[in-house]
Protein backbone atom coordinates (compact mmCIF):
# COMPACT_ATOMS: atom_id res chain seq x y z
CA UNK A 1 0.00 0.00 0.00
CA UNK A 2 0.95 3.87 -0.31
CA UNK A 3 1.23 4.07 3.50
CA UNK A 4 2.80 7.06 5.05
CA UNK A 5 6.10 7.56 6.17
CA UNK A 6 7.35 5.30 3.30
CA UNK A 7 9.47 6.75 0.73
CA UNK A 8 11.12 5.97 -2.97
CA UNK A 9 14.43 6.65 -3.16
CA UNK A 10 16.23 6.90 -6.08
CA UNK A 11 19.93 7.10 -7.44
CA UNK A 12 21.43 7.99 -10.87
CA UNK A 13 24.15 7.02 -13.10
CA UNK A 14 25.70 10.67 -12.47
CA UNK A 15 25.41 10.39 -8.86
CA UNK A 16 22.14 12.10 -7.85
CA UNK A 17 20.26 10.91 -4.97
CA UNK A 18 16.28 11.55 -4.75
CA UNK A 19 14.08 10.85 -1.87
CA UNK A 20 10.31 11.35 -2.58
CA UNK A 21 6.95 10.27 -0.53
CA UNK A 22 5.38 6.87 -1.33
CA UNK A 23 2.29 8.11 -1.92
CA UNK A 24 2.75 10.78 -4.35
CA UNK A 25 2.25 8.06 -6.48
CA UNK A 26 -0.59 6.72 -5.37
CA UNK A 27 -2.69 7.36 -8.38
CA UNK A 28 -2.93 5.78 -11.36
CA UNK A 29 -2.64 6.87 -14.73
CA UNK A 30 -2.63 5.27 -18.08
CA UNK A 31 0.23 7.47 -19.55
CA UNK A 32 2.00 6.55 -15.93
CA UNK A 33 3.93 9.23 -13.50
CA UNK A 34 6.75 11.50 -13.99
CA UNK A 35 8.74 10.02 -11.19
CA UNK A 36 12.32 12.53 -11.55
CA UNK A 37 13.66 15.01 -13.91
CA UNK A 38 17.24 13.54 -15.38
CA UNK A 39 20.14 15.97 -16.64
CA UNK A 40 20.92 15.26 -20.52
CA UNK A 41 22.47 11.86 -20.65
CA UNK A 42 21.92 10.93 -17.12
CA UNK A 43 19.99 7.29 -16.27
CA UNK A 44 18.04 6.11 -13.41
CA UNK A 45 20.23 2.99 -12.07
CA UNK A 46 18.54 2.10 -8.81
CA UNK A 47 15.14 3.01 -7.16
CA UNK A 48 14.93 1.65 -3.28
CA UNK A 49 11.52 1.43 -1.04
CA UNK A 50 12.74 3.13 2.33
CA UNK A 51 11.10 3.89 6.10
CA UNK A 52 13.76 7.27 5.63
CA UNK A 53 15.64 6.28 8.58
CA UNK A 54 18.97 4.34 7.12
CA UNK A 55 22.08 4.96 5.68
CA UNK A 56 22.75 4.85 2.35
CA UNK A 57 25.56 3.41 0.43
CA UNK A 58 26.57 4.58 -3.39
CA UNK A 59 29.58 2.31 -5.22
CA UNK A 60 31.29 3.81 -8.75
CA UNK A 61 32.31 1.33 -11.31
CA UNK A 62 36.23 2.84 -10.90
CA UNK A 63 35.77 1.43 -7.15
CA UNK A 64 34.84 4.01 -5.01
CA UNK A 65 31.57 4.53 -2.61
CA UNK A 66 30.14 6.91 -0.04
CA UNK A 67 27.89 6.08 3.18
CA UNK A 68 25.77 8.92 4.65
CA UNK A 69 22.51 9.01 6.57
CA UNK A 70 19.16 9.10 4.45
CA UNK A 71 17.93 12.52 6.48
CA UNK A 72 20.58 14.43 4.73
CA UNK A 73 18.43 13.81 1.52
CA UNK A 74 14.68 15.80 1.99
CA UNK A 75 12.30 14.64 0.34
CA UNK A 76 10.96 16.83 -2.58
CA UNK A 77 8.29 16.17 -5.30
CA UNK A 78 7.99 13.31 -8.00
CA UNK A 79 9.23 15.81 -10.80
CA UNK A 80 12.25 16.93 -8.84
CA UNK A 81 15.38 16.39 -10.20
CA UNK A 82 17.38 15.59 -6.55
CA UNK A 83 20.72 16.19 -5.17
CA UNK A 84 24.44 15.21 -5.04
CA UNK A 85 24.96 11.58 -3.76
CA UNK A 86 28.26 11.14 -4.20
CA UNK A 87 31.26 13.81 -6.37
CA UNK A 88 32.43 11.92 -9.07
CA UNK A 89 35.98 11.96 -11.29
CA UNK A 90 35.69 13.14 -14.60
CA UNK A 91 34.75 9.29 -16.07
CA UNK A 92 33.76 7.79 -13.09
CA UNK A 93 29.51 6.37 -12.66
CA UNK A 94 27.32 5.15 -9.85
CA UNK A 95 26.80 1.30 -10.44
CA UNK A 96 24.73 0.98 -7.30
CA UNK A 97 23.03 1.97 -4.60
CA UNK A 98 21.74 0.47 -1.63
CA UNK A 99 19.76 1.58 2.21
CA UNK A 100 21.87 0.18 5.28
CA UNK A 101 19.15 -1.42 7.86
CA UNK A 102 22.47 -2.69 10.37
CA UNK A 103 25.58 -2.93 10.31
CA UNK A 104 25.90 -6.70 10.22
CA UNK A 105 26.09 -7.42 6.28
CA UNK A 106 28.59 -7.50 3.86
CA UNK A 107 29.09 -5.19 0.60
CA UNK A 108 29.22 -7.77 -2.57
CA UNK A 109 30.93 -6.47 -5.28
CA UNK A 110 31.53 -7.46 -8.46
CA UNK A 111 33.53 -7.01 -11.37
CA UNK A 112 32.89 -7.12 -15.25
CA UNK A 113 35.84 -10.21 -15.77
CA UNK A 114 34.15 -11.92 -12.94
CA UNK A 115 35.94 -11.14 -9.87
CA UNK A 116 34.51 -10.34 -6.95
CA UNK A 117 34.23 -10.13 -3.07
CA UNK A 118 32.75 -9.15 -0.01
CA UNK A 119 33.50 -6.51 2.56
CA UNK A 120 32.52 -5.84 6.13
CA UNK A 121 29.90 -3.07 6.12
CA UNK A 122 31.66 -1.86 9.14
CA UNK A 123 34.62 -1.09 7.37
CA UNK A 124 32.60 2.02 5.56
CA UNK A 125 32.44 4.57 7.81
CA UNK A 126 29.63 7.84 8.24
CA UNK A 127 30.41 10.78 5.82
CA UNK A 128 28.62 13.60 4.13
CA UNK A 129 26.63 13.54 1.42
CA UNK A 130 28.65 14.75 -1.76
CA UNK A 131 31.76 13.69 -0.73
CA UNK A 132 34.17 12.05 -2.74
CA UNK A 133 34.22 8.61 -1.01
CA UNK A 134 36.20 5.77 0.37
CA UNK A 135 38.26 3.22 -1.97
CA UNK A 136 36.15 0.02 -1.88
CA UNK A 137 37.51 -2.20 -4.59
CA UNK A 138 41.19 -2.08 -5.86
CA UNK A 139 40.65 -1.68 -9.71
CA UNK A 140 42.84 -3.32 -12.07
CA UNK A 141 43.05 -4.15 -15.86
CA UNK A 142 42.77 -8.04 -14.80
CA UNK A 143 39.14 -7.17 -12.30
CA UNK A 144 37.95 -4.61 -15.11
CA UNK A 145 35.71 -2.19 -13.37
CA UNK A 146 32.95 -2.91 -10.96
CA UNK A 147 29.43 -3.79 -12.43
CA UNK A 148 27.01 -4.48 -9.44
CA UNK A 149 26.81 -4.26 -5.83
CA UNK A 150 24.31 -5.88 -2.93
CA UNK A 151 24.18 -5.60 0.65
CA UNK A 152 24.19 -9.41 1.32
CA UNK A 153 24.24 -12.25 4.42
CA UNK A 154 25.88 -15.30 5.11
CA UNK A 155 22.77 -16.91 3.44
CA UNK A 156 22.03 -15.32 0.67
CA UNK A 157 22.49 -16.38 -2.66
CA UNK A 158 23.63 -14.34 -6.27
CA UNK A 159 23.14 -14.72 -9.89
CA UNK A 160 25.76 -13.44 -12.23
CA UNK A 161 24.43 -12.89 -15.87
CA UNK A 162 27.03 -11.82 -18.53
CA UNK A 163 26.56 -10.44 -22.09
CA UNK A 164 26.95 -13.79 -23.86
CA UNK A 165 23.79 -14.99 -21.44
CA UNK A 166 25.57 -17.39 -19.41
CA UNK A 167 24.17 -17.63 -15.70
CA UNK A 168 26.07 -18.60 -12.71
CA UNK A 169 24.30 -18.81 -9.39
CA UNK A 170 26.63 -19.14 -5.93
CA UNK A 171 26.29 -18.84 -2.35
CA UNK A 172 27.29 -15.83 -0.98
CA UNK A 173 28.95 -18.04 2.19
CA UNK A 174 31.07 -19.52 -0.48
CA UNK A 175 32.62 -15.92 -1.67
CA UNK A 176 35.90 -14.63 0.10
CA UNK A 177 35.90 -11.67 2.78
CA UNK A 178 38.39 -8.89 2.19
CA UNK A 179 39.12 -5.50 2.79
CA UNK A 180 38.06 -2.45 1.15
CA UNK A 181 41.67 -2.02 -0.96
CA UNK A 182 41.60 -5.72 -2.41
CA UNK A 183 40.64 -6.81 -6.12
CA UNK A 184 38.73 -9.78 -4.90
CA UNK A 185 38.84 -13.37 -6.32
CA UNK A 186 37.70 -15.41 -9.82
CA UNK A 187 33.80 -16.09 -9.08
CA UNK A 188 33.12 -16.61 -12.80
CA UNK A 189 35.41 -17.36 -15.54
CA UNK A 190 34.37 -15.69 -18.94
CA UNK A 191 36.48 -17.36 -21.47
CA UNK A 192 33.53 -17.23 -24.10
CA UNK A 193 35.06 -13.79 -24.40
CA UNK A 194 31.91 -12.19 -21.99
CA UNK A 195 31.11 -9.63 -19.33
CA UNK A 196 29.33 -9.55 -16.34
CA UNK A 197 26.79 -7.41 -16.74
CA UNK A 198 24.51 -7.45 -14.24
CA UNK A 199 24.16 -9.17 -10.74
CA UNK A 200 20.75 -10.39 -8.68
CA UNK A 201 20.48 -11.29 -5.06
CA UNK A 202 18.92 -14.57 -4.52
CA UNK A 203 16.88 -14.57 -1.11
CA UNK A 204 16.97 -17.44 1.00
CA UNK A 205 14.00 -19.98 1.08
Amino acid sequence: NFAEGKYLLFATRDGIIKKTALNEYNSARKTGLLSITLKCEDELIDVRLTDGNNDIIMVTKEGLSIRFKEEEVRAVGRTSMGVKGIALGKEDKVVGMEPIKEDNGYVLAITENGFGKRTELEEYRCQGRAGKGVLTYKITSKTGNIVGVKLVNDHDEVMLITDTGVIIRLNVDDISILGRNTQGVTLMRTSDGGKVINIAKVPNE
